[in-house]
């Protein structure tokens, strides 16, 4: 990591970030779209951040994401939430919204079929809604057979929604429907998401030789900072990523050692804060359509999974899958259940697995650490939830790997050089038949502006590339996002946008998705940042199929 000192003020380095009609270039691309989706700009001007070394290969294809996503309109598209005079009682209720069967009710209806119903959307005096925008979440459950699958919604944008739920189990079947946000909670989070250069900020610890600490505010962003700032800049030589923390007034700035989350910033309004309340957020509408019972079909009672094996870049339908007795079935692709200890050794022998992430991705290492009692855990003497951590079967040959993505990471206090980024880490791969790659990147960007995500993701995309142009047998999983966090710090709504840069920075590669957001929204189950071991068993078991299709 390369270390530069500003001993100008903070003035200086933002004047020269907004004289952007001087600058001749950049090293990152502007991704600004309409006010709908509106990206935070920085400019990187040359005279201030050194280039990146020119043979690099992840360099040589950085810019592809930058023109890929150079119109993200389609991708990143949600209805506008008209302007309000901060009337509560006009933004959507889960009380007075209904829904309903789209035809005439059906006796039974057929395995393999569709159920069909249209939702109204009403505010809190019962006034239907004509406009769209909310953050609804609908799914087909029957929770006495653990089964569930993820519904549909189309927005009409009118108020009007239409729910689309496959029938692939045999049986009896409930429709439930949350709304996770108003339109009108929704327009708040855009608003964030379009004028806030973050909602949280980090500290940096430094050290001096005789022990002496100074602790200082850092972040993503040197415009985060107080105008007379001094600060320091440090940049991954490797992904190019930048990071700044405030000059300490004693301690130079290579002397940076430590790291952990600071502060979280208020960035809403009362009014903003009252439509964003708990008592207006994830809750369950009223009943709308009564139990539907499913028939067999040729003495069938479940859609099977297709016989193709799971191998990476097959096609994602939607939904992806469904749960039926606690077991995740894809619709991709043939998955298996790996039950056993044994099953699990017989897959993984001979293999590195290398996962690289957030702590949602970390409970994968530590299922299958539990789970398999041969995996044991090597102490590396690292702070465990950063890492990085290691287990071993040295008899099979078995090596899993884990450790947290760089900054910006909210954590305990943490070493700096336990920091890497995930491009230093894929750099320093060989590939092969025998290496497994899984990255989980998600929550810990939901407190920016999306162009932070956006940059990362260009160097991780440009790395994967390379890792398979010099070895194309190497498996390569991205572990979607999941459900959990709904304020304005880790909405779901930030999730479902994250999710889709995700798939849109992967795709046209050779890799493979386990799609953690329809994992975790198809059960009866309490939404939680860390899934239960149920999800986390069955997320495993898909990655599992992956690297042991047949």
């Amino acid at each position: 990591m390369t270390t530069r000192q500003r001993t100008t003020k903070f003035g200086v380095l933002k004047s020269l970030f907004q004289k952007e009609n001087k600058v001749t270039h950049t090293t990152d691309k502007f991704l600004v779209l309409y006010p709908q989706v509106l990206y935070f700009r920085v400019s990187w001007p040359e005279s201030v951040i050194p280039r990146p070394p020119g043979p690099r290969s992840a360099h040589r294809s950085s810019n592809f994401l930058s023109r890929a996503l150079a119109n993200l309109t389609h991708v990143l598209y949600w209805p506008l939430t008209p302007r309000h005079r901060g009337d509560v009682l006009a933004s959507t209720s889960a009380q007075t919204s209904t829904y309903h069967l789209r035809g005439p009710a059906q006796a039974s209806y057929t395995l393999g079929g569709y159920l069909e119903a249209v939702l109204v959307a009403r505010d809190h005096r019962g006034k239907p809604k004509t406009h769209g925008g909310d953050l609804f979440r609908a799914q087909l459950v029957d929770p006495y057979l653990s089964a569930g699958v993820p519904g549909d919604v189309h927005d009409l944008e009118n108020g009007t929604y239409l729910l689309s739920f496959p029938l692939l189990w045999a049986g009896r079947a409930q429709v439930q429907v949350r709304l996770i946000h108003s339109s009108e909670a929704v327009g708040v989070l855009r608003r964030i998401w379009r004028e806030e250069g973050a909602t949280v900020d980090f500290t940096g610890y430094f050290k001096g030789p005789t022990g002496y600490e100074e602790n200082v505010t850092c972040n993503v962003n040197p415009l985060l900072f107080g105008e007379e700032d001094a600060i320091c800049y440090y940049k991954d030589e490797d992904s190019g990523e930048l990071w700044f923390c405030s000059q300490p007034l004693t301690l130079p700035c290579d002397s940076l050692v430590g790291h952990s989350a600071g502060r979280y910033w208020t960035v809403t309004t009362p009014h903003e804060d009252a439509l964003l309340a708990w008592n207006l957020t994830d809750l369950l509408l009223p009943q709308g359509i009564g139990l539907v019972q499913v028939s067999k079909e040729r003495n069938r009672k479940l859609v099977l999974s297709p016989e193709q094996p799971c191998y990476p870049g097959i096609p994602a339908p939607k939904p992806s899958g469904f749960y039926h007795r606690n077991v995740w079935h894809s619709l991709a692709c043939s998955s298996h259940s790996f039950s056993t200890a044994d099953s699990i050794l017989g897959c993984l022998a001979g293999r590195i697995v290398h996962m690289m992430g957030d702590s949602t991705l970390r409970q994968w290492w530590e299922y299958l650490r539990d789970t398999v009692p041969s995996l044991k855990p090597v102490d590396l003497h690292a702070i465990y939830h950063s890492g990085p951590l290691m287990a071993v079967d040295t008899t099979r040959g078995i090596v899993l790997h884990w450790r947290a993505h760089g900054w910006p990471l909210r954590s305990l206090r943490t070493p700096v050089a336990s920091l890497h980024s995930v491009v230093r880490e894929l750099a320093g791969l060989a590939g092969g038949p025998h290496t497994v790659v899984v990255l989980g990147l998600g929550a810990h960007f939901t407190t920016f502006p999306p162009s932070i995500f956006v940059r990362r993701l260009a160097g991780i995309r440009a790395a994967v590339m390379a890792l398979l142009a010099r070895e194309p047998s190497t498996l390569v999983v991205i572990k979607l996002a999941n459900t959990g966090y709904k304020s304005v710090y880790g909405s779901d709504w930030f999730t479902l946008q994250v999710n889709r840069l995700l798939r849109t920075a992967f795709s046209g590669l050779r890799v493979a998705f386990v799609d953690a957001w329809e994992m975790t929204s198809s059960l009866a189950l309490p939404d939680n940042i860390h899934p239960q071991q149920l999800i986390v068993r069955n997320e495993v078991d898909l990655l599992l199929s992956f690297i042991c299709p047949t």
